[in-house]
């Protein structure tokens, strides 16, 4: 081996092993094709091994490039905190900021949160994101993005997590149920059958299972559905069924003239806890200190921030 890998040639592996393709990946790294594919084979040729097996139709990692690439998405996680505790010894609340949110909370969170992060922290350069629980915390460990907006319990100790607000969830209804004359509903109230989620995977369907099969003396035979929130409440707006709510998303234009009406869960037990996650070796905690008492100064008096 003739030199020593440098952190570009670990980017343009990385990003063809996430693209799984050269040309996005060459765009990803804003360079072009030729480039990064001469690159990569030179870099093949002074390690002595093949990264990834080309055909005219894919691109597939190898098992030793399988290796190589985890070694090379943990060095430049290593980088980046190089730089971010370079930055944060400047100015913590300066800067990029890579922040995911999962999606029942993104489009309800964001409309509001924006403005006040502007004028509460000019010099910070947010870049959002939204995705699923499970693929936002491998993000972070991976160090894809700096924090997440997340509304279960982190697992991996390699991350911490700041609360940010206890959410209830509201049932919604047909305007015409027979249920819509009562102010308030207990689960136990609703039948089974009735009930729409999202599909598995998304924490609020996972969420609402829990507290449904503690409701029902019977096993819930409950529609799972491949499909946004928005789209349930359309379901529920055109009499197909019942779904709940977070009440962030009360403040939503679907609650205008969308044939739906919403009641408060009667136990006020049915919710969750909202909190942002990060890399416990995350550097600008004073920053992410910032973001939360942000957020909790502006929800509405639906949810109950931790801090004010």
């Amino acid at each position: 081996m003739g030199r020593i890998v440098n952190i570009r040639d670990l980017k343009y592996v990385v990003a063809v092993a996430e693209h799984g393709h050269f040309g996005r990946a060459a765009d990803a790294c804003a360079v072009g094709q030729p480039t990064l594919s001469a690159q990569l084979r030179k870099l093949e040729d002074e390690l002595g091994v093949t990264l990834f097996e080309r055909t005219k139709r894919s691109v597939r990692s190898t098992p030793v490039g399988e290796e190589i690439i985890a070694h090379a998405r943990s060095l430049l996680a290593t980088v980046t905190l190089i730089e971010e505790t370079a930055r944060a010894s400047l100015d913590p609340i300066s800067g990029p900021l890579r922040l995911g949110m999962i999606p029942t909370i993104g489009p309800y969170l964001t409309p509001f949160l924006m403005p006040s992060l502007r004028h509460g922290m000019p010099n910070v350069e947010f870049n959002l994101s939204e995705d699923m629980t499970e693929i936002l915390e491998r993000q972070l460990l991976d160090g894809e993005i700096d924090a997440a907006i997340l509304a279960t319990d982190v697992e991996d100790r390699r991350l911490v997590e700041i609360e940010l607000f206890d959410e209830p969830f509201w049932v919604a209804l047909p305007r015409d149920h027979a249920l819509a004359e009562q102010d308030e509903l207990a689960l136990a109230d609703i039948a089974a059958e009735e009930l729409l989620l999202l599909e598995e995977g998304h924490c609020l369907s996972d969420q609402v299972v829990s507290f449904c099969v503690n409701a029902f003396r019977t096993n819930p035979n409950i529609s799972t559905q491949h499909t946004s929130l928005m789209t349930i409440l359309a379901l529920v707006g055109a009499d197909a069924g019942v779904t709940l709510v977070p009440a962030m998303s009360l403040r939503g234009s679907w609650v205008t003239d969308s044939g739906i009406v919403l009641r408060k869960e009667k136990s006020g037990k049915v919710g969750r806890a909202v909190r942002v996650a990060f890399r416990s070796s995350f550097p600008r905690r004073p920053l992410l200190e910032k973001l939360a008492d942000i957020v909790c100064a502006i929800v509405p008096d639906t949810v109950t921030p931790v801090r004010r």
